[in-house]
């Protein structure tokens, strides 16, 4: 409306200039009864129909009435009332008897109707409210309210003057009803920042705080206090953690991003096809690596052919395949679909923070006129001074919400790629599959998604940046004219070189990435194999390869380090040329334009302004580089095939159990057949015995019936659920109870029955916490029997129709083995009814099964029963000749089967049956476990629960758990982080650099405030050169100093930078070197308590911490604490009064700092240790995923995977909130020091010269940023200095003995090879009980010594002892009369040899296995290879002797690599040979050639036999019979037999006759 009408509205006048020109300013009437009561208004009416439909759409019942509620009606219906009563009294004085009719202005008709209107409005609104689910307050009505309150301030105050000016009342009913409906109005204010909690949610609120939070505590999240207070009081544990927002979980993140990820995959998909027929289809590049047990040879060496042929084509085509193989250009529209509206929501708080941050430089330039301008009244400072804060406060809000959103974002972003790796992991295909190693995919978890977490916490900044750069430019030209494009132009020249720099960067970093896979890959396997490398003393060996990469890494690092350094130097000199460029252009330019206050700071503000985008950008494209890295690893994963459900049909028109119909299936799509043209049928309950030569492609048809390989023709129909046994059984780390139920549920009398059919109760007395014993990693404190047989009890507990069975058998001994298949498997087993598939070497089973299936060549060459194949004399015969047992050799195999019934008659008799013995038998890994328990308990670094109550029940509880514990719960320091660990660090970088750095970033400083200093002296210029001509050689002075100064600080930045480049990358070489040091170094105890996922986790997250990110944020801490300290001496050195404000704020600081980053470091550290189960989690599934997929346990394990990382995002949300809370108290700090600085300069504007003001208020502008920043980098800093502190904890640990010492054994030792024990008594650890009892023994040269004793009798114990595994706690061992506990460990392991049960290889080639300190020539290798049956399967690979070995030796069978165990023993050619159970693991034939080996070519040797089964040690000179840590028996096999005592009740059971014994 034009201004004569509202004049005529209001019957006032509307608006006049003049009312603002007085020192008492004051706004007219009219304006306050229109737009000031317009706004509130018009802004309720606008929410309106949000609010409405609320109301009327009434989801579920709304929450009780409370009496917040009801207070806040009452507010809203009083304040109808007065509306109706000023409308009332309007009406009487125009209409009443008193009156002339209507002498009041329409206004007074209007406002009172339309606050009815309003009132009415308040109170339907309030109610959608409490219908709304989940609502405890409302934002809009919050903000009605406040800008109600605000806009009648001026009333208020208009009304209240005019009162006292008149010195009296003029208007009574309207002033009472004005100030009662103000007062209302404030009432109502507070009453809407109060959250109405229903009493239906306080549960939930109670949880998780920010359920039951009001607007105005989301906004400042004051909702946070309590956690920040309890954090600061002691230090947090994971039950102190909230529960989880429906939103934040992982499930509901997951099956948000599942949904849009399969339609984006699939038109990806679609696209990559279409992209391939146009293109010539080609083949996959690269070698296949077998994941199944034992392959053909020939397909070995057919794939070794392809590899040739394929590696002639060129490289480079080979590298475009790489880059194109697979569907691309997905996820991040993934991303960005799933999460459309938080993105938009946080994109729109940016785009209002940034319009802001161009306000605060107008109101300053409005300032510095204003302390120009003599006459200008006081209130305009105090004015500008307002304005200033309210802008910086708003900004702050609005950024912190921003920030807010974007880091819950990036938060979820990582947890969606999480799961979509895990849950893509449990269906992948083989293929697919050994494209990445089980390191790269936790890597893919670890690192990848975390990249993802960080570029889109900062995603808004790709189109934030360039418009802050516009904005500023356009502002700037409106300063300085045209002369702003020479600052453009400098600007523009940066961004070649920022280009430049970021694909440099992009090159390290991926080559970076490629060597901490290799290198974590070769860590992997030291932890897993790491018994082997200290029997071997291979440890140097080891150390050195990954030295080596480390070495690599490391000289990436320091390229990118310099790199880093370079960019740095631009990044500082930028702005400086900038405003160097522009100020220098605009003097230059004429002589008239002189740099004014004004604009000089104006400028300087925009700038400063600018700063951040161009800082900013070039990160942010470096980040992206990184990303596109991982985006490519990941859409390479998540892309890949999956296994195809369609081979496994399950078709119930079969009359068959399980049915292969003309199947040929292959390891992978390229490769030759495992399996060609396989048909057969097998009938519902029926016992099918798989039999063949090894490599014949056994395992492999197990694995085709559950759908594991690649079906060139014909498919696989099963009827029912499967269960499957391994032939390497899969334990998880978890209770033995819960290994067995596997998820099912607990039926006590079923689960003891099948413990005792898997001969499982001998085992559980011996455990502490019987089946709630928990089983370490890859069940490491069980023997191989026995984690075969948990693998066959989950089997029998499952309730499966179809049973698949893959050798159970061959890791147990023989009388056990026939226990278990007479109780589980067999015609009488509790699996009687059910439909068995069993693989198996044992010859003695075969008799009693219903069809035998005989394969050849990955051919099924016979099927029939036991008669009908053994009247054929075809390939079963061959194979039953081949295997028939030594101690039969006399009589037919027919009447070995007899023998064998009557010998279970005999052991059906019901004696006691003991289960087989382990690596590290029961007992000790027991008595280790118990150990590990006290020392955790003594141990006060680690987290403890608390528990309030002490009832004598709980007691009782935490008493049965307490040798249960195997795994203790990972230590974490609690508290501040102790200043030597800084002090560590700073030594490793080293002092000299240091202090260097130091010094120059302090100089850098110093010239930045030179600078500046400089700036504000030459805006004076402009007053003492007022209308003069401005002389040229004052000009260049100004001009030529001002650039000194800035190019010295792009300097002193880069030089520093370079200290520190060189500092930390010293100090990254030695922490990790020392910390490798000690972990080859520590005693074998240790790896058995310790998952290997945590000491993994040290190499992987913490070393990452110190190469990367620790310097970085080391360097910025330094940089922010001088640059606070120059903010505020510029502050005080212009307005001394400022130091008054300083020392308050600085407590405040202090405090806010203190409370906070107790609970952030200690929310960053419950962080890295919830983060190390999902890894470990994720490693169990990978390796168990056959025995998952067999029994369909995706979704559980998906499940407890959603959990752990639910546990984790716990300790993550409360983490980004926490920064939050801080920011915005800091913020707020910071507001008031800009807010300080400007009033101070209104009251001393008088002193002050215009320069100076300018100088201080845009100092104190950048305040808060810096201010904001030093917590944060203080925080990050122990953050990430914790890493140091975790490494260094690894690198302290209590190590073995020396490796070598001064004592040298005789080179030629041990030449006899005899062993004596005297009185030797050991112990695993000081507190606890003898394992070895005072064992005494001579052992003369080349005796054959066999070793026997019931489980837990300590046989592994005497072999560990040997090697000095464990240390003697009394008495001795002497070689050759060498005392072994006087030389070195290598020394001595060095001289032994031992053949391992388990055969671990490692990744590298054939050679490295044989020999890693290549001290042999080839043709000794090769020598030795011929005496263990491998010369000729080596000599047919295409490499040879440098054929590669995959990760754990997957591409070679179980055999193969116990034939190579048997290689390094034969090079070793030591005196002493132990063999630990080194039959376990193998069939029969393999077992005949190591027998045969062992005693022709170690005849000259002293040999300890562990034994496994009784007939391998009937021959030996005597035999040792070990009880309870004594030797019971020690004579010749024959004597102890006739003397009838433990070794014949042993034989017994294990049917040989004495007959037998003697024939041998």
């Amino acid at each position: 409306m034009p201004a004569a009408a509202l004049d005529e509205y209001c019957g006032s006048t509307f608006w006049n200039a003049s009312f603002l020109d007085t020192a008492e300013p004051d706004l007219p009437v009219c304006l306050e009864q229109t737009v000031l009561v317009w706004l509130p208004l018009g802004f309720l009416w606008l929410c309106g129909p949000w609010h409405l439909a609320a109301l009327f759409r009434g989801r579920g019942k709304p929450s009780q009435v409370s009496r917040l509620y009801l207070s806040k009606q009452l507010v809203a219906g009083l304040l109808f009332i007065i509306a109706i009563a000023g409308l009332a009294l309007t009406l009487g004085e125009d209409y009443g008897a008193s009156s002339g009719a209507g002498s009041h202005a329409l206004v007074f008709y209007v406002n009172p109707i339309i606050y009815a209107i309003s009132w009415m409005l308040v109170l339907l609104y309030q109610e959608g409210v409490r219908r709304r689910q989940g609502a405890v307050d409302s934002s809009t009505l919050f903000l009605f309210w406040l800008l109600l309150v605000c806009c009648d301030v001026f009333p208020f105050q208009t009304i209240l003057r005019a009162a006292l000016r008149l010195g009296e009342v003029p208007d009574i009913p309207r002033y009472s009803l004005f100030y009662a409906s103000f007062a209302l109005e404030l009432v109502g204010l507070v009453l809407s920042a109060l959250a109405d909690v229903p009493r239906e949610a306080a549960e939930v609120v109670k949880k998780n705080p920010e359920a039951g939070a009001a607007f105005l505590s989301r906004i400042t999240f004051n909702w946070f206090n309590s956690m920040v207070v309890n954090g600061y009081k002691r230090p947090l544990v994971q039950e102190d953690l909230w529960e989880l927002k429906e939103a934040d979980s992982t499930s509901q993140i997951h099956r948000h991003f599942h949904s849009h990820m399969e339609s984006q995959l699939g038109a990806a998909r679609l696209r990559y096809a279409k992209k391939k027929s146009e293109a010539k289809p080609a083949k996959d590049p690269r070698p296949a690596k077998q994941n199944g047990v034992s392959q053909d040879v020939l397909m070995m060496e057919e794939m070794e052919r392809k590899k040739k042929d394929k590696k002639g084509k060129k490289g480079k085509e080979e590298k475009v395949k790489e880059e194109e193989n697979y569907p691309q250009g997905w996820l991040i529209s993934t991303i960005f679909k799933c999460f459309k509206r938080t993105l938009i929501e946080s994109a729109f708080f940016k785009l209002l923070q940034d319009l802001l941050a161009f306000v605060s430089p107008q109101l300053l330039k409005l300032m510095i006129s204003f302390t120009k301008n003599e006459e200008a009244p006081d209130w305009h400072g105090y004015m500008y001074s307002v304005l200033l804060v309210l802008v910086a406060v708003l900004q702050s809000l609005f950024l912190q919400q921003y920030f807010q959103r974007c880091f819950v974002l990036g938060m979820k972003v990582r947890t969606s790629i999480m799961a979509a790796v895990y849950k893509k992991a449990l269906v992948v295909s083989n293929s697919s599959r050994k494209e990445t190693t089980v390191g790269e995919t936790v890597n893919l978890m670890s690192a990848d998604a975390q990249r993802f977490n960080d570029i889109f916490s900062f995603i808004h900044l790709l189109w934030s940046c360039p418009l802050q750069i516009l904005l500023a430019i356009v502002f700037l030209w409106l300063e300085l004219g045209p002369s702003v494009l020479a600052g453009l132009a400098v600007m523009v020249l940066m961004v070649p070189i920022n280009g430049f720099l970021a694909t440099k960067a992009r090159k390290l970093q991926i080559k970076n990435m490629e060597h901490k896979d290799k290198r974590l890959k070769i860590m992997n396997e030291i932890l897993n194999g790491m018994k082997i490398l200290k029997l071997f003393a291979w440890e140097p060996s080891f150390q050195t390869q990954v030295e080596g990469i480390r070495g690599q890494e490391l000289q990436v690092m320091r390229k990118f380090a310099y790199l880093n350094s370079f960019s740095t130097f631009i990044f500082y000199c930028a702005p400086s040329l900038v405003s160097l460029a522009t100020f220098g252009v605009f003097v230059a330019v004429s002589s008239e334009n002189v740099l004014d206050a004004e604009k000089a700071f104006t400028s300087i503000a925009l700038f400063n302004i600018l700063r951040f985008p161009l800082t900013m950008l070039p990160m942010l494209i470096a980040i992206m580089v990184q990303t596109a890295v991982s985006k490519k690893r990941l859409e390479k994963f998540l892309g890949g095939d999956d296994l195809d459900p369609d081979i496994v049909r399950h078709d119930s028109s079969f009359n068959t159990a399980v049915s292969i119909c003309d199947g040929t299936f292959t390891w992978e799509k390229e490769v030759d057949p495992v399996l060609k043209n396989i048909s057969l049928d097998v009938g519902r309950g029926k016992l099918v015995a798989v039999v063949g030569a090894v490599g014949s492609g056994k395992s492999s048809l197990i694995s085709a019936i559950l759908g594991e390989l690649h079906s060139v023709k014909g498919f696989v129909n099963l009827q029912g659920s499967v269960a499957y046994v391994p032939q390497q059984a899969w334990i998880q780390n978890a209770t033995l109870r819960d290994n067995i139920l596997f998820g099912g549920p607990h039926d006590s009398d079923r689960f003891q029955g099948v413990l005792d059919a898997c001969a499982l109760g001998p085992d559980l007395e011996l455990l502490p916490g019987r089946d709630l014993t928990e089983i370490g990693e890859k069940g490491i404190n069980l023997s191989g029997g026995q984690k075969q047989r948990i693998s066959l009890a989950r089997a029998a507990y499952s309730h499966s129709d179809i049973y698949l069975l893959d050798d159970p058998l061959s890791a147990v001994d023989s009388h056990v083995g026939k226990h278990l298949f007479r109780e589980v498997i067999g015609p009488k087993g509790l699996l009687k009814d059910k439909t068995r598939i069993l693989v198996t070497h044992g010859v003695s089973f075969l008799p009693y099964v219903d069809e035998i299936v005989v394969l050849v060549e990955g051919a099924v060459s016979e099927v029939g029963s036991y008669q009908s194949l053994r009247a054929t004399k075809g390939a079963f015969s061959e194979f039953l000749d081949t295997y028939a047992k030594e101690e039969n050799r006399e009589q037919g195999p027919a009447t070995e089967a007899v023998g064998v019934e009557e010998v279970e008659e005999e052991v059906s008799g019901g004696e006691d049956l003991q289960a087989d013995c382990a690596p590290e038998d029961v007992v000790t890994g027991t008595l280790k476990r118990e150990g590990s328990i006290r020392r955790s308990l003594r141990s006060q670094g680690s987290v403890r629960l608390r528990s309030n109550s002490s009832s004598p029940k709980k007691e009782l509880a935490t008493d049965l758990k307490k040798g249960q514990r195997l795994i203790e719960k990972e230590t974490m320091e609690t508290g501040q982080v102790k200043f030597s660990v800084y002090l560590q660090y700073l030594r490793a970088v080293g002092w000299g650099y240091s202090t260097m750095m130091f010094l120059m970033y302090l100089v850098q400083n110093v010239a930045f405030i030179g600078q500046n200093l400089w700036l504000s002296d030459w805006t004076t210029d402009s007053v003492d050169y007022f209308n003069k001509t401005y002389p040229a050689s004052k000009r260049d002075t100004r001009v030529g100093v001002f650039g000194a100064l800035g190019v010295a600080q792009g300097l002193f930045v880069f030089l520093g930078t370079l200290f520190m480049a060189e500092g930390s990358v010293s100090a990254s070489s030695i922490l990790h070197s020392r910390l490798l040091r000690t972990i080859l170094r520590v005693p074998m105890v240790f790896f058995d308590t310790t998952p290997t996922g945590r000491v993994v986790n040290r190499f992987a997250k913490d070393i990452f911490t110190v190469d990367e990110a620790l310097p970085q944020c080391f360097r910025s801490w330094i940089l922010c604490l001088l640059g606070v300290v120059g903010t505020l001496f510029v502050i005080c050195l212009t307005t001394p009064t400022f130091a008054v404000v300083i020392i308050p704020l600085a407590v405040v600081y202090y405090f806010v700092q203190r409370f906070y980053v107790g609970t952030s470091r200690q929310l960053r550290r419950l962080d890295s240790v919830s983060r190390s189960p999902i890894y470990s989690h994720f490693g169990e599934t990978v390796a168990g995923l056959s025995v998952i997929r067999a029994y369909g346990h995706q979704e559980r394990f998906l499940k407890h995977n959603e959990t752990t990382m639910d546990e984790n995002i716990k300790s993550v949300y409360p983490w980004i909130v926490s920064n939050r809370w801080l920011a915005i108290r800091l913020e707020f700090l910071g507001n008031l020091v800009v807010f300080f600085s400007a009033l101070f300069a209104v009251i001393a504007r008088k002193k002050l010269d215009s320069g100076l003001v300018g100088l201080s208020i845009s100092y104190s502008l950048n305040v808060t940023q810096t201010l904001n920043w030093l917590v944060r980098m203080t925080s990050e800093l122990e953050t990430n200095i914790v890493a140091v502190e975790r490494v260094s904890e690894y690198s302290e640990l209590q190590t073995e003995a020396e490796w070598a010492s001064e004592t040298q054994p005789p080179g030629k030792w041990p030449d006899a090879g005899r062993l004596q024990f005297d009185n030797y008594k050991v112990r695993y650890r000081p507190e606890l009980d003898l394992v070895l009892n005072g064992i005494s023994c001579d052992i003369s040269s080349t005796e054959k010594i066999g070793i026997v004793g019931r489980t837990g009798a300590g046989k592994s114990s005497l072999t560990n002892c040997l090697f000095r595994i464990i240390e003697a706690a009394e008495g001795r061992i002497l070689i050759d009369g060498i005392d072994i506990s006087k030389i070195g460990l290598h020394d001595l392991r060095n001289r032994l040899t031992i053949i391992p049960q388990d055969p671990v290889l490692f990744s590298g080639s054939l050679r490295m296995n044989l020999d890693p300190f290549e001290n042999f020539s080839d043709q000794e290798i090769w020598i030795a290879l011929e005496l263990s049956h491998l010369k000729d399967y080596v000599a047919g690979l295409e490499k040879g002797l440098q054929y590669e070995v995959s990760e754990g030796g997957e591409n070679l069978s179980v055999g193969q690599r116990q034939l190579l165990c048997l290689g390094r023993a034969l090079l070793r050619k030591s005196r002493i040979l132990i063999l630990d159970e080194a039959t376990a693991a193998v069939d029969l034939e393999t077992d005949d050639l190591i027998q045969t080996t062992i005693r022709k070519e170690f005849s000259h040797c002293t040999v300890l036999t562990i034994a496994h089964r009784l007939q391998s040690i009937m021959d030996s000179s005597r035999v040792m019979v070990l009880d309870a840590g004594r030797i019971v028996e020690f004579d010749s096999p024959e004597n102890l037999l006739e003397k009838q005592g433990y070794f014949y009740a042993m034989t017994k059971d294990a049917g040989i006759t004495t007959g037998e014994a003697t024939a041998l």
